[in-house]
């Protein structure tokens, strides 16, 4: 079971999808992301299975929740530096955002 101190351990922020890019080398469909983390963490890219559910207009300027201290993930030829959250529902990946506009590099706590 995890703890509460496990869960702090996760530096989550919220970002600014800056530039979406159709995936075309990973094995699931998906899209390249820039997210703009704010001034501290600065623009991070991510890979997000999205596609059923986003298209890259609507996800451009959309702000989310990351998680920004987990490893590096290479994926095919691209570097996934930060893990964007969602949830699994029937029809796709849901990002999770903020129900307000927030500042880039806030930290969920």
């Amino acid at each position: 079971m995890a703890t509460f101190e496990d869960f702090m351990k996760l530096d989550i922020r919220v970002g600014t999808i800056i530039k979406v890019e159709e995936f075309k080398k990973a094995k699931k469909p998906a899209y390249k992301l820039e997210i703009d983390f704010g001034e501290e963490i600065g623009i991070k890219k991510s890979s997000a299975q999205v596609t059923n559910i986003y298209n890259p207009e609507e996800l451009k300027g959309k702000q989310i929740l990351g998680v920004v201290n987990f490893p590096k993930k290479q994926i095919a030829d691209f570097l996934s530096e930060v893990l964007v959250l969602g949830t699994y529902s029937k029809e796709g990946v849901i990002l999770i955002t903020p129900d307000k506009k927030a500042i880039n590099g806030d930290k969920l706590g």
